[in-house]
């Protein structure tokens, strides 16, 4: 045999701290058919700061999906199929990088899924430019082994082999053909190269993670050994691998066969489907011709041909909605006929690779009247790659490779729904059967009516109303997650162990809105002091971040005037500007000067916070400058009169010293305190605080101005000339 060795290789990610389903950074690679050994070469790495610590990396894999992942150990949604992914940790002590192989034998071919994250995000709210946090780094490579011609076993022909070595076991490769319900595998002349008896063991399928049902079989001597297997997986190849057990020098012969038990399906002929395809597709146009197909709810069914067939497929239409979102419609209405002769059977195509990443829905609805045996139960089973055959048999949803999910309704639950969260990608089936207590004899002639509802969706429910359905993505690949609020988690945000009540919500609206009334007295102030413009900004700070805050709430008290983004930027900008001003106003400029740094800061920070919104140098780039324009007046002011200034003592004792000191406290509040839990009433003592500083930094009025000026500007017609020369004299 040749063997052939290929390389995958995607570029590294930087890693997050875990708090949703958008922190765990994804990889998707494509293993190709013939696949005999797959070995991923995992990469760890973190930077050499002092903020760098040990750090343990989990690792999740999962083939045909995205992983399905819980580390925070939130509730899944009732009626959701949860299964735990098969994951790793990978620990990044005293050595900067690590390097782990992960070896899978006989791998299935088709999407492998890798997802990497950091532990749980401590919640605190960093502003960006205050901390560098440390970069740590994952990546992922994929080698695969493969046979170019590995051989086919053709079913029902004997097929004699040899396994040369223990250390080079046999593989071969068998089809699978469409509506086979069984297939048996016999193992024959089982002899070694000194003909003596010889022990092999024989595997059969592929490995999937996180749950693999790779099935062995271990034959001795010449005496035939089979295996039978239930619904083997549909219009695919099954891998067969054959390994010796005996000594290291010696080959072994043997014979296979592999045969299979092919069902004959009954269902609705296809110019019959073809027909209901078309009228539901027009519709009740007019002018249409009438036709002979059966009308909707009424689905054509033969009992007669039911009993010579195991079991009755019904036409399904796939209808593309939008990205990850399909809705499967029925053709002969949405009522399925289910008896108990033998299973009705649907198919729900998601093999379209891009499906993987949402979350598959189904929902039974039993019509009571139709049943017409008391205490009957209609079983149900949806499975991938195959369908459950025998419901009335086992009852246990499983075919020969996978696990199916179970689901029943009846007279006394009439209704069942099944969430499948990120669906492989495969065909998926819907088998139906009825089931009928022991001793009713008029079991075979009754019949259900099952109301059917599947679709495939991002996010089931939409998140509910505390969360928010994002679509995430990995180069072409999209999948979605829900990111919670308000205290609620979980997958799909039902998980209300941490969650808010209405009044906190309340309060902490109130207290984020309210806060910023402090706004007020520096407004008066202002005003009282002829500072107009000055008190135009506060005003304008204060009414935009009282919205955005309103708007800007986890959960159901909240009030959006206009655009999140737009409230947003004009919070962020007034709040800067109003520094800007503030801290110009103390410099005691000429007129003239100060109106043009208003200006001209006001259109740079506006530019600022574009680019960057959330840069910490946005607010304290504008700081210090002006700070360094107002302590440049200020020596030159002192220079100029000969001693400090300002020179009044009571002006540094009860003016600036407690506003420079709230201001210290509002920022180290804002830059250190503030977390995810408290952020609500952290961020309001920062608006209290930014806005009593601004109230004491104010420096008293000019000699000349009188209190509320401004009133007897508007009202006096006359006025009588004033020098309006500056002069440097002491305040008070």
């Amino acid at each position: 045999s040749l063997y052939v060795s290929e390389y995958f290789s995607q570029s590294a990610q930087k890693l997050s701290f875990y708090s949703w389903y958008g922190n765990a950074k994804l990889f998707h690679f494509h293993v190709p058919e013939d696949t005999v050994l797959l070995r991923w070469l995992l990469q760890a790495s973190r930077g050499k700061g002092p903020e760098c610590t040990n750090m343990d990396i989990t690792v999740h894999f999962r083939h045909g999906a995205p992983p399905v992942i819980n580390p925070l150990g939130t509730r899944f949604p009732a009626n959701a199929t949860v299964r735990p992914s098969y994951n790793i940790s990978i620990t990044l002590s005293t050595a900067v990088q690590n390097t782990t192989f992960v070896n899978v034998s006989t791998p299935a071919a088709g999407d492998w899924f890798i997802a990497a994250h950091l532990p749980q995000a401590a919640g605190r709210i960093e502003v960006k430019g205050f901390s560098t946090p440390c970069p740590y780094m994952f990546q992922a490579d994929m080698f695969v082994l493969r046979l170019t011609d590995m051989p086919v076993l053709e079913p029902g022909v004997p097929m004699p082999h040899t396994v040369v070595s223990p250390a080079k076991p046999l593989h071969v490769k068998v089809f699978v053909p469409k509506h086979a319900a069984g297939m048996r595998f016999q193992l024959s002349s089982c002899v070694t190269s000194e003909q003596r008896a010889c022990t092999v063991r024989v595997l059969l399928g592929s490995i999937t993670l996180p749950q693999s049902f790779q099935r062995s079989l271990t034959c001795t001597g010449s005496i035939n050994c089979s295996l039978a297997l239930d619904s083997p997986p549909w219009e695919k190849w099954l891998q067969i691998m054959v390994e010796s057990l005996g000594p290291a020098n010696a080959s072994v012969s043997v014979e296979m066969l592999a045969s299979f038990t092919v069902c004959r399906p009954g269902s609705t002929s296809s110019f019959l489907n073809f027909i209901s395809l078309n009228q539901s597709q027009a519709g009740a146009r007019p002018g249409a011709a009438g036709s002979s197909a059966p009308a909707a709810g009424e689905a054509p069914h033969n009992v007669s041909g039911q009993r010579g067939s195991c079991l009755q497929s019904q036409p399904v239409v796939r209808e593309d909605l939008d990205v990850v979102s399909v809705r499967y419609r029925l053709l002969n209405g949405p009522s399925v006929p289910v008896s108990s002769l033998s299973p009705s059977l649907l198919l729900l195509n998601l093999n379209t690779g891009v499906d993987s990443g949402g979350s598959l829905v189904v929902n039974l609805l039993l019509n009571k009247t139709s049943v017409g045996l008391a205490n009957a139960t209609v079983a149900a089973c949806v499975s991938a790659a195959s369908p459950v055959l025998s419901l009335n048999a086992t009852q246990n949803c499983s075919t020969a490779f996978s696990q199916g999910y179970p689901l029943s309704v009846s007279t006394s639950s009439a209704e069942a729904m099944l969430i499948v969260l990120y669906p492989q990608t495969d065909d998926w089936f819907l088998s139906l059967q009825l089931l009928c207590p022991k001793g009713q004899g008029d079991c075979p002639s009754a019949e259900a009516k099952v109301t059917v509802f599947a679709y495939l969706t991002p996010c089931f429910n939409d998140c509910g109303p505390y969360g928010q359905c994002s679509l995430l993505r990995r180069h072409g690949y999209l999948y979605a997650g829900c990111s919670c609020k308000a205290g609620w988690g979980g997958w799909s945000c039902t998980d209300d162990t941490k969650a808010q009540t209405v009044g906190t919500q309340n309060l902490a609206t109130l207290l984020l809105t309210l806060s910023n009334l402090m706004f007020l007295p520096a407004i008066a102030v202002a005003v009282y002091r002829f500072y107009l413009v000055e008190a135009s900004v506060y005003t304008y700070t204060m009414f935009f971040s009282t919205f955005y805050h309103a708007c800007d709430q986890p959960g159901v008290a909240v009030m959006c005037i206009m655009d999140y983004d737009t409230l947003q930027y004009c919070d962020f900008l007034g709040s800067v500007v109003s520094i800007w001003v503030t801290i110009l106003c103390m410099a005691r400029l000429k007129k003239i000067l100060k109106y043009i740094l208003f200006i001209l800061g006001t259109l740079l920070i506006a530019m600022s916070l574009q680019l960057d919104r959330r840069g910490v140098w946005n607010m304290m780039g504008p700081c210090l400058f002006a700070l360094f324009i107002m302590v440049t007046a200020w020596v030159h002011h002192g220079a100029k009169r000969r001693h400090c200034y300002p020179s009044s003592w009571k002006r540094w004792v009860f003016y600036l010293f407690p506003g420079i000191t709230l201001a210290f406290i509002a920022i180290s509040v804002y830059a250190f305190m503030e977390t995810n839990e408290n952020y609500y009433y952290t961020h309001s003592i920062w608006h209290v605080l930014v806005a009593c500083s601004v109230a004491f930094l104010l420096p008293p009025r000019e000699k000349h101005k009188k209190p509320w000026a401004w009133s007897q500007k508007l009202t006096c017609r006359y006025q009588i000339c004033q020098n309006d020369r500056e002069e440097l004299y002491a305040v008070t």
